[in-house]
């Protein structure tokens, strides 16, 4: 195990920021990751787990300790007549895991398809879009805990899945190191198309009884056409959560505008689309500099090139604020601004 100093990390987030890590290492066995951990604490070193890089804000210096997990490789645990467990490495990329599934026949998380990222990120966010979460296909995790320094497992309960939102994020932040997932698939195919989108792209195509692959290939044209390849314009998808309402102020909204977007949650509340409140901003497509918000979709900032973390910063700022003006609701960030 040998850390890297001044490790130039432009290319290992989606939004292209420069940033320069001061020591930086790729771990793929528990004995690196042991030892790693081990000088963090001598030194006291801030710490930063870093996947694939794509539900992050870096700014300019990253002080202290960047530890990359690289764990790879998939294998299915159990299978039977209707269902698999397969477990896969942390350090896996998440698309190229779901394109895995569809060509084993396992099913479940092909909504999710061309969600930029690694494996380990997906249950720290609770990864989802189309009408399903990651949490509705997972099953267990082994993780690092950094407290009694060894591998534990983490069952779907244990790990408090909510909106966006996990213990990994929330209550435990820090403390686990993701190391593999296991998801439950299912062996026959049951297509989940009740998001509008889908539907309407299926019925464009004369499509009734959709097949995997062509929900799979209706979510990637889908994503295409409203998000940009962080390869070609950075990104890192989603940046506002959907903010969550009581039903008296969603009420009170759809009032004052009988087009407002929203999607019944638990109840008694409902989830307002965050794109439809900031376009109706007049934020769509606006340019502010070096990063702006995309002509195709609103709820995705974006880096045309030479922008930093503040320039997104004093952005997001200006869109919350103005939101906030309109609608009296509250924007949340979805992507970690790190250092805080």
């Amino acid at each position: 195990m040998q850390w890297q100093t001044d490790v130039d990390l432009t290319h290992r987030n989606s939004f292209g920021f420069p940033a320069v890590a001061e020591r930086f290492v790729e771990i793929d066995q528990l004995e690196q990751l042991e030892l790693a951990l081990a000088e963090v604490e001598q030194h006291q070193w801030p710490l930063l787990i870093l996947g694939g890089g794509s539900n992050l804000v870096f700014r300019e210096n990253l002080p202290g300790a960047v530890i990359s997990i690289a764990t790879r490789g998939s294998h299915v645990l159990v299978d039977d007549e209707n269902t698999a467990i397969i477990e896969v490495g942390a350090g896996e990329n998440w698309h190229g895991f779901i394109s895995q599934l569809l060509e084993k026949g396992l099913h479940g998380l092909e909504n999710l398809a061309l969600i930029p990222g690694n494996v380990g990120a997906a249950p720290v966010q609770n990864i989802g879009a189309y009408g399903v979460e990651m949490a509705d296909c997972f099953h267990s995790l082994t993780a690092y805990d950094r407290e009694t320094k060894a591998l534990v497992q983490l069952s779907k309960d244990e790990c408090l899945f909510g909106y966006r939102d996990s213990i990994f994020k929330s209550s435990q932040q820090g403390r686990y190191i993701i190391w593999c997932v296991r998801f439950v698939l299912s062996t026959v195919f049951s297509p989940k198309t009740q998001y509008r989108g889908i539907a309407d792209y299926l019925a464009a195509q004369g499509i009734v009884e959709p097949t995997a692959y062509q929900v799979y290939q209706a979510v990637c044209d889908i994503r295409m056409s409203k998000l940009p390849l962080p390869s070609e314009l950075g990104n890192a998808g989603s940046f506002f959560e959907n903010p969550i309402v009581s039903e008296a102020v969603y009420s009170a909204l759809k009032g004052q505008f009988p087009d407002l977007v929203a999607y019944p949650d638990r109840p008694g509340h409902f989830k307002l689309a965050a794109g439809w409140l900031i376009d109706k901003a007049g934020w769509k497509g606006r340019r502010v500099g070096p990063v702006g918000v995309y002509d195709k979709q609103a709820l995705v900032l974006v880096n045309y090139g030479e922008g930093r973390a503040s320039d997104l910063l004093q952005l997001a700022g200006e869109i919350t604020h103005s939101v906030k003006q309109r609608f009296g609701v509250e924007l949340r960030m979805e992507p970690r601004l790190y250092p805080a």
